[in-house]
């Protein structure tokens, strides 16, 4: 079940998509996440947001989330240089500790609602209201299922050293995979790291939730 992805693990460092139909400063630039790449490409072609352009940062950087605010800000630099006017966060908070928060007021844009794509995807306020129900989930999307290893196993080294599994997942009681897309393999695989953590395993179709109308807000429609 398990595959190396390790050449994967900044995937989408600077993809960017430019339909060139219209002049840069009428278009909605669109800086986010690798992790939520796919994504937003998707909700990009089901709503025909063709205006709509995407970079991405590393999805990596979660791991060390300190990376993200200062490349934000260098991110925005390089956008208006081009002559971006429009310009959305597609991250969330992000575990940032308030520095995105601060860049984009400071910067003048906005980003997704909410602290996490865990919540978003579930729906910010769905997600808030079951909380307490389920702070000792351990939440996997797509992209997390995908890359399992390169974002679980290896950061954490849990092959070099399997004792640690049981000491950093002690505490939690499940694998809840919040699912972007239905896909037996995915399903499969979230499962297979359900039963590597020797945690239960819980699935739920979320689909893109608020990142919809997120987009669809910032790109004016």
């Amino acid at each position: 079940m398990r595959k190396r992805r390790t050449a994967e693990k900044e995937e989408a460092v600077s993809t960017t998509v430019d339909g060139s139909a219209a002049p840069t400063a009428d278009r909605l630039l669109v800086i986010a996440c690798g992790a939520i790449a796919r994504e937003v490409l998707a909700v990009r072609q089901t709503n025909a947001l063709d205006h709509v352009d995407l970079t991405c940062l590393p999805a990596i950087w979660h791991v060390q989330p300190n990376k993200i605010a200062p490349a934000i800000r260098e991110e925005i630099r390089k956008a208006r240089e081009k002559g971006y006017r429009r310009i959305f966060i597609g991250y969330a908070e992000c575990g940032t500790q308030g520095e995105l928060d601060k860049i984009c007021a400071e910067e003048g844009v906005e980003r997704i609602a909410g602290p996490h794509c865990y919540a978003f995807f579930t729906g910010n306020d769905t997600f808030m209201a079951r909380i307490d129900e389920e702070f000792t989930a351990f939440y996997l999307t797509d992209l997390i299922t995908r890359q399992f290893e390169a974002f679980v196993i290896e950061p954490l080294k849990l092959e070099q050293h399997p004792e640690l599994r049981d000491m950093i997942f002690g505490n939690y009681t499940k694998v809840v995979y919040l699912a972007q897309t239905e896909d037996a393999e995915l399903q499969a695989k979230a499962r297979w790291a359900a039963d590597y953590l020797k945690l239960d395993y819980e699935y739920r179709f979320t689909g893109y939730g608020d990142l919809v109308p997120a987009l669809q807000r910032a790109a004016g429609i």
